[in-house]
């Protein structure tokens, strides 16, 4: 791990974003919530947030850090599911990877979720994937 203990606090937030290629027919289902598994959405949005909360247990050089506020919003387009989770911390180093955690879990959940009206006569997922990961804000300022 690196060393942050000389460090001052600062109020820290990052936004990760991500996305889910599904059928339009998986997408509609979502939207109609007929999955049978229950609701696609709010369902990954816990999962989201868990995932936020333990990536200091998962990512072994990660710093267990204050959470402050995990926020997720959901795009749900007609193929595909785009997920931002935006994290917020008071510490003394980034809260980027939480927020990625975030997403690859969010999506994650969605997959499982969906995954059999997804799967072909084969019991393959050809049009399926999750894509796009990434970073797409860093913050950091001063406490008042």
């Amino acid at each position: 791990m690196v060393d942050v203990g000389a460090k001052e606090r600062t109020a820290r937030r990052a936004v990760a974003r991500g996305e889910i290629r599904l059928d339009e027919s998986t997408v509609e289902a979502i939207r109609a919530d007929e999955i049978g598994k229950g609701d696609v959405l709010t369902t990954a949005r816990i999962g989201a947030v868990q995932a936020v909360k333990h990536t200091w247990e998962t990512i072994p050089m990660c710093h267990q850090i204050p959470i402050t506020n995990v926020d997720t919003d959901f795009d749900v387009r007609a193929d595909r599911v785009v997920l931002d989770v935006a994290v917020e911390t008071t510490g003394k180093t980034g809260c980027e990877m939480e927020a990625l955690e975030g997403v690859t879990t969010g999506l994650n959940v969605v997959w499982d979720m969906v995954k059999a009206a997804e799967k072909d006569a084969e019991g393959q997922y050809p049009g399926t994937a999750i894509e796009g990961v990434e970073v797409v804000s860093k913050e950091k300022h001063a406490l008042d």
